[in-house]
């Protein structure tokens, strides 16, 4: 396959991908949001989200003030901003236009349809009347492209470059979904390792723990579930009350959980397998070592230190995975200039354009 068709294919499933995560992320924010708890609590909830996407410096060089109405448009229907969803569905159907000969009929359109009825409800004004309704669009949306892509493709190289985009940006939007509440709690100065029971079932808090405090921890780890639809695969997993340390042992070791690290990793691993070529060895090196490294990720330890530095490291090592991938099957991404912090994000956050795909 040339470089070029497995490059467009490979970002057409990441952009897919990355505007489902952005929903998932913005619909556990402002459902958090709807809790009674103070003005400052909400918009710390917002700057830690917009901090983990790397676009806290460019959200603030555009509005004074951090505000559910805000950051949601930003990140939803801000053409400006190359990570909105709305940037992102624009530049998987443009990847998708330029190579509709190697995917089938039914996935261009579902990824045509999509671009075009989201520019229709935006207009329609979806986000102020009920944003949870856009998101839970877009994930349906982004479900119903995967099950396209597996109900009408051939398994061939075209199918698994697709599926690599997929995975590889599943770990990294997991990662931040999960890296929002600890970098919230860091900011906080405060990390509870107590059992977190629903406020509803017992609304006395522990002993030391401010009970407003207990309660929006229940709320915000209960959400942090629900935006990765693990809640249900939470209460079957562990039968018992939230727990940080398992809902972050469950994002990041469940291997039978479609959408934790390990999982995620596990499937990067033996796809660069499948399609290996003469200059591949170093990436697949690097993905079954990173895989490696985080099924034996000791959980108690990294709580005990800093899990928000941990998967720091692991977003960082995954942009460079992902880096390491475009330079050995597709077109190697060029070097931007440092110019501000937008110039800082990861390669991976920054390749959304007008065109099919931009270097």
């Amino acid at each position: 396959m040339l470089s070029r068709t497995a490059d467009h294919l490979f970002w057409m499933a990441r952009y897919t991908e990355r505007a489902e995560n952005t929903a998932r992320m913005l619909d556990a924010n402002y459902q958090l949001a709807l809790v009674p708890q103070s003005d400052e609590y909400v918009a710390l909830g917002w700057r830690a989200m917009l901090s983990i996407s790397e676009l806290a410096g460019i959200y603030a060089a555009a509005h004074p003030s951090t505000t559910s109405r805000d950051v949601i448009a930003f990140m939803s229907s801000d053409r400006d901003n190359l990570s909105s969803i709305v940037s992102c569905l624009r530049a998987a159907r443009e990847n998708a236009r330029a190579v509709r000969g190697s995917i089938t009929t039914e996935l261009w359109e579902t990824l045509n349809t999509t671009w075009l009825d989201a520019q229709r409800m935006l207009a329609d004004g979806v986000l102020e009347r009920d944003p949870c309704e856009f998101f839970e669009w877009v994930k349906f949306r982004s479900h119903l492209s995967r099950g396209v892509q597996l109900g009408t493709m051939v398994r061939d190289e075209a199918f698994y470059f697709m599926r690599l985009g997929t995975f590889l940006e599943r770990a990294d939007n997991t990662a931040r979904i999960l890296d929002v509440k600890y970098e919230m709690l860091e900011q906080r100065g405060a990390a509870p390792a107590q059992p977190l029971v629903e406020p509803v079932v017992q609304p006395v808090a522990q002993p030391g723990v401010q009970p407003l405090m207990q309660s929006l921890d229940y709320y915000h780890w209960a959400a942090v579930l629900r935006s990765v639809s693990g809640f249900e695969v939470y209460r079957k997993v562990y039968r018992d009350v939230i727990m940080p340390e398992r809902v972050a042992e469950l994002l990041i070791l469940c291997a039978d959980w479609p959408r934790s690290l390990a999982a995620s990793l596990d499937e990067v691993q033996q796809i660069i397998a499948r399609v290996r070529n003469a200059r591949s060895a170093h990436a697949e090196a690097m993905a079954v070592q990173l895989h490696s490294e985080v099924c034996a990720a000791p959980i108690g330890d990294l709580l005990r230190g800093s899990l928000h530095a941990w998967l720091n490291d692991f977003l960082a090592r995954v942009n460079e995975l992902g880096s390491c991938v475009s330079r050995d099957f597709l077109v190697p991404l060029a070097p931007e200039p440092v110019a501000s912090e937008s110039a800082a994000l990861s390669q991976s956050q920054v390749q959304v354009s007008t065109q099919p795909h931009a270097a």
